[in-house]
């Protein structure tokens, strides 16, 4: 892992996967994930000729953190890494990671094209809006010394997960992992909390978009990219059969990749 420093100081990891001068698509991740859970993806894209940009999103793994947070220390860490990387063409934002794609985009982020995938815009009525309070109580939780609480909360009231789902995953092995990022959960809830649907000047971004959604997902994860296509101005709706459940499919969502790109 390389690493860049932000804007504000922080240290950001990063790697790349592909032949050095190939184009590159920077995969920002969503809630718990890290620049290992990036690597397939990445190294998809470099199978059909891309180069993949994996990061650690401040909070997790290699990188850094510094206090106090706001969603523009991500936007200057995403810039930080297309910078440094060299030869970007591409960012493709998973989940919140889209909603940051989408955020960094519109204060000026420079790409040829955005890869948007599932991102949860509450635009579906039936969508619970996040609590007021949300981020204030994860954060009190891991002040506490309860990042299980943190991460337990998280995936309750941000992501919606029933509570046998919840328990399923307090037993597997991946739970230390999820409890290592916890401080990660506030900074994903500032971003999804201040932005449940895209603000004007993310709705007025003018870059080609291709909003990706899978063959089987969350219904309101359905109604978020349809209307998230039509809102953009250079917006498409591309349905990657083969990822399913809110998962990013790696081969398929790189063959949809390298199609819009050489389009």
């Amino acid at each position: 892992m390389q690493q860049v420093t932000s804007a504000d100081g922080t240290p950001i990891a990063w790697d790349a996967v592909g032949a050095p001068d190939a184009p590159a698509v920077v995969v920002v991740g969503g809630a718990f994930s890290t620049a290992d859970a990036g690597r397939p993806l990445a190294q998809a894209l470099d199978a059909v000729g891309l180069r993949g940009i994996v990061l650690d999103r401040r909070a997790r793994g290699g990188s850094g953190d510094a206090r106090p947070y706001a969603p523009e220390r991500e936007v200057e860490d995403l810039r930080a890494v297309v910078s440094a990387a060299g030869g970007v063409v591409a960012v493709l934002g998973h989940s919140a990671g889209a909603v940051l794609t989408l955020l960094a985009a519109a204060d000026g982020l420079a790409v040829d094209h955005l890869f948007l995938s599932e991102p949860p815009f509450a635009f579906d009525p039936l969508r619970q809006p996040q609590a007021g309070d949300l981020v204030d109580r994860l954060q009190a939780a891991i002040d506490d010394g309860r990042p299980e609480d943190a991460v337990v909360l998280f995936q309750r009231e941000a992501v919606g997960l029933p509570e046998d789902t919840i328990r399923a995953i307090r037993s597997a092995p991946v739970w230390p992992a999820l409890v290592a990022v916890a401080q990660s959960t506030v900074y994903d809830a500032t971003i999804t909390g201040a932005t449940p649907v895209p603000s004007a000047a993310m709705s007025a971004v003018t870059t080609p978009v291709t909003v990706l959604r899978g063959g089987r997902t969350w219904p309101f994860l359905v109604t978020a990219t349809d209307r998230l296509a039509e809102v953009l101005p250079a917006g498409r709706l591309v349905v990657v059969p083969e990822s399913v459940d809110h998962a990013v499919h790696p081969a398929g969502t790189a063959r949809e990749v390298a199609a819009a790109l050489r389009a």
